[in-house]
């Protein structure tokens, strides 16, 4: 297995120090550069220094982590990005993935996971902490259109116009011209789709904006 050139750009000093200390103890990884800003990190690159991993945080002094990935890259193309992070919004994750990062571990994550996902980036895959393939994956899964069961027909939406309006059955039945059974009748059906038990779960509904 090629040797891992580990590169380290992190601003909390015990978490950068427990990482260096960690690596520099594994045979197949040799620490080479660590910081705790993307531009220190850049000041400490020279072009003989043989680095092709980086672990970079988001949050950091200066240039964020995520402006860093597009200009460490375009300095060392071939270099693989894992971020390690304390963020876990949808957000920074496809904005990380997006910009080049090769994967995405939480801070919490051990660090014999960490090693193992640094290992597995060198061979060619990629590693995400368990929570962020989640959330990768339910955002490229196809989307569930709701079921025509569940939607509220023209009729629906003008009784339900009417409960907010104020209206009494009777008022919304001679309105619509339609008998107060059957405005009772839509009623029933609305509190079934809707999972509501009252009239004004519906109006709260209705006033939220959730139909």
């Amino acid at each position: 297995m090629p040797m891992v050139y580990l590169g380290i750009i992190e601003d909390e000093p015990m978490v950068r120090e427990n990482l260096e200390i960690y690596f520099g103890a594994q045979p197949e990884i040799e620490p080479i550069l660590s910081t705790d800003s993307v531009e220190a990190f850049m000041e400490g690159l020279q072009a003989n220094i043989p680095l092709n991993t980086i672990l970079l945080d988001i949050g950091l002094p200066g240039m964020s982590g995520l402006e860093g990935i597009r200009l460490l890259k375009g300095l060392r193309p071939e270099i693989d990005i894992i971020m390690l992070t304390a963020y876990d919004d949808s957000d920074r994750i496809f904005k990380a993935l997006c910009a080049g990062a090769d994967s995405y571990l939480i801070k919490r994550t051990g660090l014999p996971v960490i090693k193992e996902a640094i290992l597995t980036v060198n061979r060619g895959g990629s590693y995400m902490s368990p929570s962020i393939a989640r959330k990768v994956i339910n955002h490229f899964s196809p989307k569930q259109d709701k079921s025509d069961d569940l939607l509220l027909t023209d009729r629906q939406q003008q009784i339900v116009n009417g409960l907010v309006d104020g209206l009494s059955y009777k008022m919304i039945a001679d309105q619509y011209m339609i008998s107060v059974e059957t405005v009772r009748d839509h009623i029933k059906k609305i509190y079934r789709k809707l999972q509501v038990n009252s009239k004004a779960e519906v109006i709260r509904k209705k006033l939220d904006g959730e139909i």
